[in-house]
């Protein structure tokens, strides 16, 4: 039963979204696209002269599509499941009075639902990459992993904020401008070679940033994790991921009726 219930919110993560729409589920590839096509136009000429990463300077004119697309796939993906996993117990709140649906299982759908819209877009960024004769490397196989963990941090941040969400309503306002806060202090758009002194060492403590390096470096340059800092992101994911637990399982009577 829990199976099936998570299939069907699944699927309404993907489909109903954009329910009533000429394009329909398109819409959940389409607009990333559209994201990332504006990013390109607009950063392409100020970055692409400051990229170092190797592979990427014998690559030319594609080398910041190529840097950006790897990063804002992961970043909209992290980004969309905290913002939809930290609503998913108001939303489903309906659902609560009627059947009795365990918490835990409401925010997973939007990490997965992400991880399918990720997948999919990844397919087309592979197209644009043979197209210009990326060269492949065989540590492109760790992009799925990183991605995973990346996952687990935005499920149980989402899941942390949903506890907090459900009696605190100001946080539904507040995590969408956090979350863009966030995104300019994660090298996304920019490399992080330009960033002043000042601004490097939170930029360095930030988990996106240590989640994108390695993506980044996996696909592009085919390096191999660097386990030290990922090593802290796993340690903060796990440690984000008991307290939402553990926080839902002792105020879920609480949340219920507050909901």
């Amino acid at each position: 039963m829990k199976l099936e219930l998570l299939v069907h919110f699944v699927r309404q993560e993907l489909l109903d979204r954009h329910a009533g729409t000429a394009l329909g589920a398109a819409w959940t590839v389409l607009l990333p696209l559209a994201h990332i096509l504006i990013f390109t136009l607009v950063f392409s000429e100020v970055m692409a002269a400051r990229l170092e990463l190797p592979g990427l300077a014998e690559l030319g004119r594609h080398g910041y599509a190529i840097y950006l697309v790897s990063g804002l796939l992961a970043w909209n993906a992290f980004a969309n499941t905290v913002t939809r996993a930290a609503a998913s117990f108001r939303e489903k709140a309906h659902l609560l009075t009627k059947v009795p649906l365990p918490l835990l299982l409401l925010p997973l759908p939007a990490a997965l639902a992400e991880a399918v819209i990720y997948a999919l877009s990844m397919a087309f960024f592979a197209i644009f990459l043979a197209l210009v004769d990326f060269p492949w490397h065989a540590a492109a196989l760790w992009v799925a992993p990183l991605f995973a963990l990346q996952q687990l941090l935005a499920l149980a941040l989402g899941t942390l904020l949903a506890v907090f969400s459900a009696f605190l309503r100001d946080l539904a306002n507040a995590v969408p401008v956090v979350l863009q806060l966030w995104f300019w202090l994660t090298p996304v758009v920019y490399v992080p070679a330009i960033l002043p002194r000042d601004w490097a060492w939170l930029v360095g403590f930030n988990p996106m940033t240590a989640l994108l390096a390695n993506l980044r470096g996996a696909l592009i340059a085919g390096h191999s994790p660097d386990w030290g800092p990922l090593a802290w992101v796993a340690g903060l994911a796990a440690a984000l991921g008991v307290a939402a637990v553990f926080l839902t399982r002792r105020l879920e009577r609480d949340i219920r009726d507050s909901l």
